[in-house]
């Protein structure tokens, strides 16, 4: 699995922030359906510094399963699921059958 980040952006942590999930413009792991930043490289505890990819495609872990070309949003704990009600934060380049597994999206900025 690989990814193609055209732009990566560190932020200090908000909180608590774990590895390949959507992190928020407030430098939190997002919540249901929230807009993100960009995906986090690594975990971070709070105050700490953690890499982001926000432009170009990146590995997050899916919620759920994502067929190809799926538009994601976030789940609970900031993983990729299927777009509901939620924000649009990447579309699926890989397919997940199940939660945990990790997949390549493409990002779209909102």
């Amino acid at each position: 699995m690989q990814q193609r980040p055209v732009l990566e952006f560190p932020v200090v942590a908000a909180g608590a922030i774990a590895r390949k999930r959507f992190v928020t413009y407030q430098r939190a792991q997002a919540q249901d359906g929230q807009r993100a930043l960009g995906v986090s490289d690594y975990e971070a505890a709070q105050g700490k510094l953690c890499n982001l990819v926000v432009l170009g495609t990146t590995v997050v872990e899916a919620g759920g399963a994502v067929g190809v070309g799926d538009e994601v949003q976030s789940d609970a704990q900031g993983r990729a699921i299927l777009r509901a009600a939620g924000v649009s934060n990447g579309r699926a380049v890989q397919a997940a059958s199940a939660a945990g597994q990790m997949i390549e999206i493409l990002l779209i900025k909102n």
